[in-house]
């Protein structure tokens, strides 16, 4: 599926529908290039999973953990990761396998370890439609 958004409201929202839906073991991984609207979008996930606290990139913590919505959110950001060995540090595959909702940005750099199934999501500018459109494709893998 291909969404096309205009605002940064709209990026927002298609995050928000996602948590809403989303259910315990869902693993969302987030491609995109920086500025793109990935902390964006994982802070509509958040909403649509009815978190009020504030969600911002766990660059340098590797995850987040997020408990007092409807189900528990594990956001990770693997951009600075060395190794795919760092990933058992944090206790990834509890997180992954758990009954939480995972959303793991820069997940091309982990793709060995992903699980089978999973939801990919990339988000893409294109500055010939305006600074803030974007395209969000959502592809189920391994469905």
């Amino acid at each position: 599926m291909i969404i096309e958004t205009f605002s940064p409201e709209e990026t927002f929202r298609i995050g928000e529908e996602i948590g809403q839906k989303a259910c315990p073991g869902d693993v969302y991984t987030l491609i995109g290039d920086l500025g793109v609207g990935k902390t964006l979008f994982t802070q509509g996930v958040a909403k649509g999973l009815e978190i009020e606290e504030a969600i911002s990139s766990p660059t340098f913590t590797i995850v987040q953990v997020y408990e007092e919505g409807r189900l528990p959110f594990y956001h990770f950001d693997v951009y600075r990761i060395g190794d795919v060995d760092e990933m058992d540090e944090v206790g990834y595959e509890d997180y992954v396998y758990g009954d939480g909702v995972s959303m793991i940005e820069w997940a091309d750099l982990i793709e060995e370890i992903l699980p089978e199934k999973y939801t990919r999501v990339t988000i893409e500018k294109d500055l010939s439609k305006g600074v803030d459109y974007r395209r969000i494709t959502i592809e189920e893998i391994g469905a």
